[in-house]
């Protein structure tokens, strides 16, 4: 079952069947028993195996292959909550599970379904003596990057997670969207907030002030956290997450400051401490236009995000003792590709898209604005990803992180 698993999650994400039984049973990228120095968890945000092919296809056409799919094992994840009314999880239970191992209720963030608080990765890293960062084109106290650094009964509690992380979790790199979680009521930072939309709301004072005290260089745009030599960095770069969401010609995918050039910085950073790191990479934008039904902005958010796979790649050449996952937390839309029929008329398809180096177009089906309960597709390399080859549930996930590591 295990093998049969490993050969469907693998085929469906584009790679021979031969291919991929060779590539996850031998090779230096997928042994069990070399330890992960370093763990790179990627999470592409409302990411199901619909958003693969439509960012695959559009970006590399028919034949072509991401970045992210190339990794040499591919599993699928199970995503469900431990919510008593729900089925379908949101970003907060998924995030848990995937750095605690444990399950919970939606909204809850690095809590059980019974309200305790759990260890979550990245606080094992940091007490094994790692430097540990979140790096997000979201809030960078959004649900997602919080469940890995952060206890509390509501994702939208966003500055007592701010103030949780400078005061107890205390990552090193901090870099994303969210200013206005930070500064106080009347002082709106550097980014001007949108009228009756945005305003900054810290019921604890200037938390960014608060983080400079206790050790953290503050980065206002791309050009600061270009020039920055520091050791522990925070980095907000809009007042909410860094996508402009909407329906296709009024969202767009535009971050102020690339997610590769945060993934580049916090990199460099990191890989300074001889002991390692844990790092959480997030591309938000997949989720959020997904969820407006964008197909055009979830494709510029995954060619982002696939740029941005390449540049782990490179890192990860020079640093093989790495462990590299790259996973949806849900999916977003009920996402799926469809030939394209120039007489057939549905409110919910998109499209049509070119596919490059053909003559071939596509369109996209849309089944909701939601989250669906589809598994997410799975790629991994590195020492301890052959623990992932398989279906398995989220909270195998943070296991196979524990135990490549040894946290």
């Amino acid at each position: 079952m295990r093998g049969l698993a490993v050969v469907t999650a693998l085929t469906v994400l584009g790679g021979s069947t031969a291919a991929a039984v060779a590539q996850t049973t031998k090779g230096p990228e997928a042994t069990s028993h070399a330890v992960a120095k370093n763990i790179i968890y990627i999470q592409g945000d409302g990411m199901g195996l619909g958003q693969r092919d439509l960012i695959r296809l559009a970006t590399k056409g028919r034949y072509g292959e991401l970045e992210l799919n190339k990794l040499p094992v591919a599993g699928l994840v199970r995503t469900t909550s431990d919510d008593p009314d729900e089925i379908v999880t949101d970003s907060a239970a998924s995030a848990t599970a995937l750095a605690t191992g444990h399950k919970t209720r939606n909204g809850v963030v690095g809590m059980d379904s019974k309200g305790r608080p759990v260890e979550t990765i990245l606080e094992r890293a940091k007490r094994a003596g790692k430097s540990t960062g979140l790096v997000t084109t979201a809030q960078v106290t959004g649900a997602s990057p919080a469940a890995f650094a952060a206890h509390l009964p509501s994702r939208d509690l966003q500055s007592d997670i701010a103030r949780q992380y400078i005061e107890n979790s205390r990552p090193d790199v901090l870099l994303g969207g969210g200013e206005d979680w930070w500064y106080p009521k009347g002082n709106p930072g550097l980014w001007p907030d949108k009228p009756g939309e945005e305003e900054s709301r810290s019921p604890y004072g200037n938390l960014v002030e608060k983080a400079q005290r206790t050790g953290y260089t503050y980065v206002r745009n791309a050009a600061e956290l270009r020039d920055t030599h520091a050791n522990r960095l925070l980095g907000l770069f809009s007042n909410e997450d860094m996508v402009d969401y909407g329906p296709d010609g009024v969202g767009r995918y535009a971050p102020r400051v690339p997610l590769q050039q945060m993934a580049r910085k916090a990199l460099d950073v990191l890989s300074r401490n001889p002991r390692g790191f844990f790092l959480f990479l997030e591309e938000e934008g997949i989720d959020g236009l997904s969820h407006e039904n964008n197909a055009h902005g979830v494709i510029d958010a995954g060619r982002a995000l696939d740029t941005t796979v390449a540049e782990v790649m490179r890192f990860v050449a020079t640093h093989p003792d790495t462990l590299v996952i790259i996973n949806g937390d849900h999916e977003t839309g009920g996402l799926s590709i469809e030939n394209y029929d120039s007489d057939e008329t549905d409110p919910r398809q998109d499209g049509p898209f070119p596919i490059p180096g053909s003559k071939l177009r596509f369109t996209v089906d849309w089944t909701t604005n939601s989250h669906s309960g589809s598994d997410t597709p799975l790629t991994a390399s590195g020492p301890g990803s052959d623990r992932l080859g398989r279906v398995q549930d989220n909270t195998e996930v943070y296991s196979a992180m524990r135990a490549a590591a040894r946290l």
